[in-house]
């Protein structure tokens, strides 16, 4: 995802704007992995190969995202890994 997409989205589910975002590899002006965290409803939004998967509640794979979580534990502040919605570790 490249860096300069963070100034057109908004959270999914609140309208929020700006998110912040927390790299765990990038490259460049390239985030390969990270996650995108909306400070209004405390939601997560992880970036995996580059690609922000930003849906609804209902429509995230929740096996995905406990993956994703487990994996980065260490690189992603404790809002996101230990109180982040809709699910943490």
């Amino acid at each position: 995802m490249n860096k300069k997409m963070m100034d057109m989205l908004v959270c999914p589910i609140d309208k929020q704007f700006p998110l912040e975002i927390f790299e765990t590899e990038s490259k460049d002006e390239i985030v390969v992995e990270g996650a995108i965290y909306c400070n209004k409803c405390s939601r997560f939004y992880p970036i995996i190969e580059e690609i922000p998967i930003m849906l609804p509640d209902e429509l995230r794979d929740k096996k995905q995202d406990m993956e994703f979580l487990d994996k980065n534990q260490k690189k992603l502040p404790e809002k996101i890994i230990k109180h982040a919605k809709p699910w943490h570790v």
